[in-house]
């Protein structure tokens, strides 16, 4: 659906270029646009490189699998519905790992993962468990300590202080996590008392 919406857009741009006469700014445009997207992938594929690499040693030298333990009892409350041996709590717990760490990109694939197992403990059913819900809430609102990928576009764009939105994507992403899960809870507890599971 995504890709007619794209191709629906594009078409009704270059008409809209040729009816009114500016199909040069259009193609200007187009080929600019197509140099810094180049340009920007290298430099994101740089920064992401050596965080992937530090996080693979991260892994390789156990501090990933503590960093899981630590979190583990805090994750078990958000998910009691899962087991905590079930591969499905380790891919929830390198998702959010991952997040932490603003390498989406890596938590993408674990995020998948962790919604199949989900899927399987919910059944295989086509609705979605109270877990399920929990967990998207918590991956679209998660914590991020170090935006990879913002700071990889400021130094593309040779931003004088590409690491100055630290901080505040701390401040706002713990804020967006925690009204994820409050706004979750409350849902949750809502149909819960309607009786509906």
């Amino acid at each position: 659906m995504v890709n007619y919406i794209w191709v629906g857009m594009t078409v009704i741009g270059v008409v809209f270029a040729m009816i009114n006469g500016t199909m040069d700014q259009v193609n200007a445009a187009l080929f600019k646009s197509a140099t810094e997207a180049v340009t920007l992938c290298l430099g994101l594929m740089s920064i992401l490189v050596f965080w992937l690499g530090l996080m693979k040693i991260a892994q390789d030298s156990g501090l990933l699998d503590k960093l899981s333990g630590l979190f583990r009892p805090i994750i078990g409350r958000l998910f009691p519905e899962v087991p905590p041996n079930h591969p499905a709590m380790g891919y929830i717990l390198s998702n959010m790992m991952a997040n932490l760490f603003g390498l989406g990109n890596a938590a993408t694939p674990l995020g998948i993962k962790a919604m199949e197992q989900l899927k399987e403990l919910n059944g295989g059913k086509t609705s979605v468990s109270r877990s399920m819900i929990t967990f998207l809430a918590i991956n679209t609102s998660s914590i991020t300590l170090i935006p990879t990928t913002v700071i990889a576009i400021r130094m593309t764009y040779e931003s004088k202080a590409p690491t100055d939105i630290v901080f505040p994507t701390i401040i706002a992403t713990a804020i967006s996590a925690v009204a994820a899960v409050a706004i979750d809870r409350y849902f949750y507890f809502k149909r819960t008392r309607n009786g509906v599971k």
